[in-house]
């Protein structure tokens, strides 16, 4: 750690410069903690069923079991899971990480392409699906490591009748789940039920394991796999917990969980550090249905809320919102994406506090800096450098900045990642001799120690919180044989912080804006697909040919 820490004179009173590394060996290590000083109290929360802490300890263990007296699998092997926010998703990751395994959080809504590629890359042995999207794990597991599907369903873990019903409703109402052929997969709940049968032996967790595989972008557009080890994490969760545990009771707190746990954000902020405050996330499965959410919320005694701008901009345009019941709530963090004064400013009016703005990446396990919990109002900052951090801002040299310059913001702490799964060569690029991680973010600090954003150096788009890589996507859209070039930048959007546009040299001239997004459909997640599609005579270039994406975001749209 540096010597020189300019934040610490603004630092919370109570809050230590440093949280104790040594007090857990692994996650797994807090789990029964947890377990047994809060067994009875409820855990996680979804559709009014509830998991106790008791429960999760139990479920955990027999899926720990199944993996390794069934599945044969060895310690290191990986786990994907692909579902929403559902009682399942926790039982899961705790299951998998008892056996000393590694979990692949996967996003439900990758198309075939980009499931296959996160399965190869890992090489995930097992994988467990919500049955919407098992045709998709259909397409591609068999060009895959996977040597065992297990499929779920949203009601599978809620009570008779109410589980039964959802289950239908989905199925042949609402018709959400393909049709899909997986021989040889296997129930969720039959899984468990094998490994009831027999004791999981007892595997050695140290500090250094693998805990998560979490992928991200980074600089370009292939996805890699962070490696988040159970010290990253455990050392976040401390940090996290010291930050906020002056106005958290231990047993007392209830979390709505909006952000999927397959984001690093929720995963850590939301299901482990609550998980340590022996409180109950409460799960919501879909969002993005604003009403459905709201009036959920009107049921739940709620202390606190993470999310990112747009959940919160959302929440505040819903009708009946301003109804709910605030009276619970003191903890309201925003993270994932920049988040914007307006909605800051309507946030405390309506609900009586103050959101407070956070800053992490993937791979930092996620958070880096967070504001002060007691902060008035909105002040624009990200934060200060949370305990046993360090942050510093440096120029294209790797020397730091001074007060108030722009430079590349820089962290370093036990949360920083141990590096890109199986790409050295990425590592070394954003992970310096020193320890520091290069985040690509332009930052500056005030005399207070306060970091602020400015501007990205990549040329990321963040779209409601996930990054978005336009080599990614102009990478799909030059398959098209219509396409002579294309470029793919962010752009400002109300709804969603950044939207994708793109910019296209016709090789077709008959070619559309509606083709372009149709092919994009079925080779991208919702959120990668493009808003606006442009075409033009020519694309602006460097002197050496490369393409001018920021000349393209400043300058205004043309035909």
């Amino acid at each position: 750690m540096g010597s020189e820490r300019p934040w610490l004179a603004s630092y919370p009173d109570g809050i230590p410069a440093e949280v104790d590394l040594e007090k857990y060996a692994s996650i797994v290590s807090v789990l029964d903690e947890v377990c047994r000083d809060f067994r009875d109290r409820p855990a996680f929360a979804n559709f009014g069923k509830q998991l106790t802490y008791g429960d999760v300890d139990r479920l955990s263990a027999q899926f720990a079991s199944y993996l390794l007296n069934e599945l044969k699998l060895k310690k290191g092997d990986r786990v994907a899971l692909m579902m929403p926010n559902i009682l399942q998703y926790p039982v899961a990751i705790f299951g998998v990480l008892r056996a000393g395994l590694t979990v692949v959080n996967t996003n439900p809504m990758y198309t075939a392409r980009e499931l296959k590629h996160q399965l190869t890359d890992s090489g995930a042995s097992a994988i467990v699906v919500l049955e919407n999207f098992a045709s998709v794990v259909q397409e591609v597991v068999a060009e895959t490591s996977v040597r065992k599907v297990l499929v779920t369903a949203v009601g599978d873990m809620l009570s008779f009748p109410k589980g039964a019903i959802v289950n239908f409703v989905l199925r042949h109402v609402k018709k959400q789940v393909p049709e899909y052929s997986l021989p040889g997969s296997i129930r969720f709940s039959e899984a468990l039920a094998i490994g009831a049968r027999q004791t999981a032996p007892k595997v050695d967790i140290r500090s250094h394991d693998i805990a998560f595989l979490q992928y991200t972008g980074g600089t370009t557009g292939v996805a890699k796999g962070a490696m988040l080890t159970h010290r990253n994490l455990v050392a976040n969760m401390q940090q996290s917990a010291v930050w906020i545990g002056g106005n958290a009771k231990m047993g007392h707190e209830v979390i709505i969980t909006a952000l999927p746990l397959y984001h690093i954000f929720a995963l850590t902020a939301n299901c482990l550090v609550f998980m340590k405050f022996g409180g109950l996330n409460y799960l919501i499965t879909n969002p993005r249905d604003m009403k459905g959410f709201v009036a959920e919320l009107k049921t739940i005694p709620f202390t606190g809320i993470t999310g990112v701008n747009t959940l919160f901009n959302g929440l505040l345009n819903t009708p009946g919102f301003d109804q709910v019941d605030f009276s619970k709530l003191h903890l309201t963090l925003g993270g994932g994406m920049a988040v914007q004064r307006a909605v800051a400013e309507r946030w405390k009016k309506v609900t009586g506090i103050t959101l407070v703005e956070a800053y992490g990446l993937t791979e930092t396990s996620p958070a880096a800096c967070i504001n002060p919990m007691n902060l008035a109002d909105y002040n624009g900052a990200i934060g200060l450098p949370i305990s046993s951090t360090d942050a510093c801002v440096k120029d294209d040299a790797g020397n730091e900045l001074p007060v108030g310059e722009v430079g590349e913001l820089c962290i370093k702490g036990p949360q920083v990642m141990a590096g890109y799964w199986q790409r050295p060569e990425e590592t070394a690029k954003v992970l310096d001799a020193q320890g520091w991680l290069h985040t690509g973010d332009m930052a500056k600090m005030d005399e207070n120690g306060f970091f602020y954003i400015v501007d990205r150096k990549k040329d990321m788009i963040l779209v409601s919180g996930f990054n978005v890589y336009p080599n990614e996507v102009e990478d799909v859209i030059a398959l098209m044989p219509g396409v002579l070039e294309v470029a793919a930048v962010g752009v400002p959007d109300d709804k969603s912080g950044e939207a994708v546009k793109v910019v296209i040299v016709k090789k077709d001239p008959a070619l559309t804006a509606e083709q372009v997004k149709a092919f994009c459909k079925d080779q991208l997640t919702g959120y990668k697909l493009p808003k606006i599609v442009e075409f033009r005579a020519e694309l602006p270039k460097s002197n050496v040919g490369k393409i001018l994406r920021r000349e393209l975001r400043d300058s205004p749209a043309r035909a």
